[in-house]
């Protein structure tokens, strides 16, 4: 209905991405009767700005961290919800009557959605900026959910649990909302049907869906999102708001925290010119669109603590290891920081874009087609050993 999507950045330098500062980002409403996202949001803006140089954390933080804030993401649907519900209302759907969060490219299935201008701008967003860290906020349920939704059999979901390359990082941010917020973390769930032990869960586990927001962030924007549910009650009363906001702000300044986790750092030629598109990462956790330097040269992975070696590739010369050594930087407020320097390399890497195709799709049908060699292999050796 020609509504526009606003966003409001915070941070030191809030008009430009910075050299080594991460940009993170909270999005919610993107199901339009989900409200009390939108209502938080609100609430962190403030509270943010009001104690920019009066707390010396919030203060840090926004020195350090550029924060992007988007209070919904479907205005229309919020719009259209003329009586509040608990449960459900056709607020849900955006003005087409489409859900957005069904919406976005599968690395999976070909969902074949025909791509909403909500998503689109997101995409845009996302596609523009160097995302590091996300959470998009919902109603429903409380717990904090993280990637993937969807799976195969490369990522295990054969057992009920669709694994991702950095299952760890993901656990570690889940647990930090959970823990920091005033009852997430004791995993009663909304009903006696459902728990959730911990206050988290693995999006597959809970039910599987194609086209979420927060894997398109994984996969294809190089930014690790979970989604928080945050109301049992979609729609609560205006006097429970405050609540919500006392229970969730804690929770929500910590996760933020969580963006300075892991290494950073710049990719540079000969001369010390940037090259984007140099992929770097960390080695036995490849990703199926593997993570690429920005047009500044820069990286940023999210690490917990330990010991780990860092890949750093430019097509057509010899890759770059290095083994880093990551403590728990988040209350520097400030990643590891490792530059990689390509000696023989003066020229700019060109521009790689990685197909919005079910790329695990892809890896599923590779991995099939080995199997039968493996069993001619694993024959081949039972008979020469019979020979012998």
């Amino acid at each position: 209905e020609g509504r526009h999507l606003w966003v409001l950045v915070l941070g030191r330098f809030p008009t430009h991405h910075k050299i080594g500062i991460p940009e993170f980002k909270y999005v919610a409403n993107m199901h339009g009767d989900e409200t009390v996202g939108r209502e938080i949001l609100l609430h962190l803006i403030d509270f943010l700005v009001t104690s920019y140089r009066r707390d010396p954390v919030i203060t840090r933080l926004l020195n350090n961290t550029r924060i992007h804030i988007m209070p919904t993401m479907n205005p229309d649907g919020f719009e259209a919800t003329k009586v509040p519900d608990c449960y459900y209302t056709q607020g849900r759907y955006n003005k087409n009557g489409e859900d957005l969060n069904r919406n976005f490219p599968d690395a999976f299935d070909s969902n074949n959605a025909s791509i909403q201008p909500e998503t689109q701008a997101v995409m845009n967003w996302i596609k523009n900026e160097t995302f590091v860290l996300s959470a998009n906020l919902h109603g429903g349920a409380l717990v904090a959910s993280y990637t993937f939704d969807n799976g195969n059999s490369v990522t295990g979901s054969s057992k009920g649990y669709s694994r991702s390359p950095d299952d760890d990082v993901f656990i570690h941010l889940a647990k930090t909302y959970s823990f920091n917020h005033a009852s997430m973390y004791k995993g009663t769930g909304c009903d006696n049907r459902q728990t959730f032990p911990e206050g988290i869960t693995n999006g597959f586990s809970w039910y599987q869906l194609e086209g979420g927001m927060q894997d398109y962030n994984y996969i294809w924007g190089q930014c690790f999102e979970i989604t928080l549910e945050l109301s049992c009650c979609k729609y609560p009363p205006e006097d429970q708001l405050e609540k919500f906001w006392r229970d969730n702000k804690a929770a929500l300044i910590e996760y933020i925290k969580q963006v300075h986790l892991g290494v950073k750092g710049q990719v540079t030629d000969k001369n010390g010119n940037p090259i984007p598109n140099a992929i770097v990462e960390a080695q036995g956790r490849p990703h199926v669109c593997p993570y690429r330097t920005n047009e500044q040269g820069e990286y940023f992975l999210l690490l917990l603590p330990g010991t780990y070696v860092i890949n750093a590739t430019v097509p057509g010369f010899k890759s770059l290891l290095k083994t880093v050594e990551i403590p728990d930087n988040t209350g520097n407020f400030s990643a590891v920081k490792y530059d990689f320097a390509f000696p023989e390399v003066s020229i700019k890497s060109k521009a790689a874009s990685c197909p919005k195709t079910p790329l695990y799709q892809e890896v599923e049908r590779a991995s099939a087609a080995v199997k039968p060699t493996l069993h001619v292999l694993v024959l081949l050796t039972v008979m020469l050993g019979i020979f012998k």
